[in-house]
């Protein structure tokens, strides 16, 4: 493993870092409540399909990795 990949584990780890501090401290509360959720429930079966969240999670780590790969 070089050094390059030491420096990628350690900003991964700085980036999770401070998601978990925002979802503690409940700067990420509105994540859960976005436009666009399918709630289904009947009986004792719940279902939820959380498509908005998905979809912005799909589109920020997309731009995230073309960045990376464009710097290297």
């Amino acid at each position: 493993m070089d050094s390059s990949a030491g420096v990628l584990f350690l900003i991964a780890g700085a980036v999770l870092l401070l998601i978990g501090l925002l979802a503690l401290s409940g700067g990420l509360a509105w994540f859960g409540r976005l436009p666009g959720y399918i709630h289904m429930s009947g009986g004792n079966v719940r279902f939820f399909a959380p498509f908005v969240s998905m979809l912005l999670i799909s589109v920020i780590l997309t731009v995230v990795i073309n960045l990376l790969a464009r710097l290297r």
